[in-house]
């Protein structure tokens, strides 16, 4: 019976980890990137080879912030959920434990309510499993439409300022090491889709 304790309590805190990691992860991305900003990318020549650092552009993007404070929303929601069950299969199990030791049980009695105790165990890793999928899901989308938007928005600029070839790195690192600061069209690609998702949210 303590064997079926300890692992509730493992998975459990597995499981809470694993769904704040998935959140938290992107929040340690910042880097000193964001302090290399070119003033205006219009003062670069047509054919120019340009890049921006994808960290700092995320931190910077509302649209992220607005997306990722929804799914911090959902992480908490799954976490209180999980740690909600989880007590009430603790409270239950402690309680057949407690009954088993005071010989209050038959055999038939005591077979039966562990036999139920261990398929709740394994119902509830199966859940813990769930959750981690759909959060672990969610991120990816997440991630997904904001990536697209900046690919369409990278698309939309680049017909106005016609570089050879624009360049990313995420600092870990890239498709760029090393840039002079006055190809970097971080802050003006920032400043673009801000104001983008700021004219959608006005609509």
């Amino acid at each position: 019976m303590k064997r079926i304790l300890l692992i509730a309590n493992c998975v459990l805190a597995a499981a809470v980890v694993a769904l704040y990691v998935l959140y938290f992860t992107n929040q340690s991305n910042k880097t000193s990137h964001s302090q290399i900003f070119t003033e205006t990318a219009s003062e670069l020549p047509s054919g120019s080879i340009v890049y921006f650092h994808l960290d700092s552009l995320l931190n910077g993007l509302e649209l992220f912030q607005a997306l990722r404070s929804d799914l911090e929303v959902k992480v908490k929601a799954a976490d209180d959920d999980l740690n909600k069950k989880g007590r009430a299969f603790e409270r239950d199990a402690t309680d057949f434990q407690d009954k088993v030791q005071k010989g209050l049980l038959t055999t038939i009695q005591r077979q039966t309510q562990q036999a139920q105790l261990e398929t709740r165990q394994r119902e509830l890793e199966q859940y813990v499993q769930q959750k981690q999928m759909e959060i672990a899901e969610e991120e990816q989308v997440m991630m997904n439409n904001v990536l697209n938007e900046i690919n369409l928005f990278i698309a939309a600029y680049n017909l106005e300022h016609n570089f050879s070839l624009i360049l990313t790195t995420n600092g870990n690192p890239g498709a760029v090491i090393s840039g002079n600061p006055s190809l970097n069209i971080t802050k003006d690609v920032m400043t673009g889709l801000n104001a983008q998702y700021a004219s959608g949210k006005k609509r």
